[in-house]
């Protein structure tokens, strides 16, 4: 017999942490609160991208700031 194991592959586990970093946050804040959050992010990552030094900080702070508004959104 063969043991099965239905847990996540450890190359996507940073995947799924992420996304239950944004669920916890959602269930703390609320859905509306939650994609304000994320249009903020998302518009202090433009900002921090136009100034390229600081790009390396803005595109994933754009990332994160997506990731909460559709989560807030579904």
């Amino acid at each position: 017999m063969s043991k099965e194991e239905h847990g996540t592959p450890w190359i996507l586990w940073p995947f799924v942490a992420l996304w239950k970093l944004l669920a916890g946050i959602i269930e703390v804040t609320g859905r509306l609160v939650a994609a304000i959050l994320g249009l903020a992010l998302m518009i202090v990552g433009v900002i921090l991208t136009v100034t390229i030094v600081g790009a390396v900080v803005g595109i994933p702070l754009i990332l994160f700031g997506f990731l909460l508004v559709i989560r807030g959104f579904f």
